[in-house]
């Protein structure tokens, strides 16, 4: 399926101090100078998976987003908090050039095992096939410099909703970093933290919705470019929100996503 041309494109390069400065596709749409979280979550799980081994696959990933993450430069490291024969866990601290805290993560990585067929629920996916092009769920950005709105291709579901409320988009998105190969699960990861931004309740003019962390479940690594979430959101007049989201690839579903939400009045 035809879309935009990412050969040239990637979220991030990294400098020879390890550190990760954003490109372009990384931009977020609140601030010119701070990143999306999605590919910032994509660093996350490249580290831990890094730090666990392709032995165990990652099946949960929990983000605390701290401060705003700049595009000039952040560093990324992870440390193993139990290894077992089943399970690993890790922990993840995201700093800025500064050395100031931005954002905190945990992992679980489990075991793979050969089981053969197993029962399983058979549960209704949108279909690629039938998508049709449209705009990017989100009209609005805060800036006027190109971020990640117009790095994604989107997709929506033939005769599927746009506007507000809930909805299932199909994304594709860039790589993290070129010269080397991102994992099925880093590749879900700017997707998974889309949901309040696909199943918005009114337009940002009207009210902001910027999530505060970021809970991925996982339950098989997902196969293709292409992958969607079907998304609602919930506001309370507290200023308190959550976006529930199922992700899924060609194949069917692949996982959830949870995001708490602050809402806040344009300024």
């Amino acid at each position: 399926m035809a879309g935009l041309d990412f050969t040239d494109q990637t979220y991030f390069c990294q400098r020879e101090d390890g550190a990760f400065v954003g490109n372009d596709p990384a931009r977020g749409p609140w601030s010119a100078d701070h990143c999306h979280a999605g590919p910032v979550s994509g660093l996350i799980v490249r580290a831990a998976e890094t730090e666990i081994g392709p032995e165990k696959m990652l099946t949960r990933l929990t983000v605390d987003l701290l401060r705003p993450l700049p595009l000039a430069g952040l560093r990324v490291a992870a440390e193993t908090t139990r290894h077992t024969k089943t399970l690993a866990t890790t922990r993840v601290a995201v700093h800025d050039l500064d050395d100031t805290l931005c954002a905190t993560a945990t992992t679980m990585h489990l075991a793979r095992r050969d089981l053969g067929a197993v029962a399983n629920v058979e549960t209704s996916a949108p279909q690629l096939e039938d998508a049709v092009e449209g705009p990017f769920p989100i009209g609005e950005i805060r800036h006027d410099l190109p971020g990640f709105a117009h790095y994604s291709d989107i997709l929506y579901p033939k005769d599927g909703k746009q506007g507000a409320g809930p909805k299932t988009v199909w994304m594709r998105t860039p790589k993290l970093l070129s010269g080397e190969d991102q994992s099925p699960i880093q590749a879900l990861c700017p997707l998974a933290d889309c949901g309040n931004g696909i199943s918005w309740n009114a337009p940002t003019s009207e009210m902001g919705f910027m999530n505060t962390d970021l809970t991925v479940n996982i339950h098989r690594e997902p196969v293709s470019d292409w992958l969607a979430s079907s998304s609602v959101s919930h506001w309370q007049p507290t200023g308190i929100g959550m976006s529930q989201s199922v992700l899924f690839d060609t194949q069917g579903p692949v996982g959830t996503a949870l995001q708490t939400l602050v809402l806040f009045p344009p300024v």
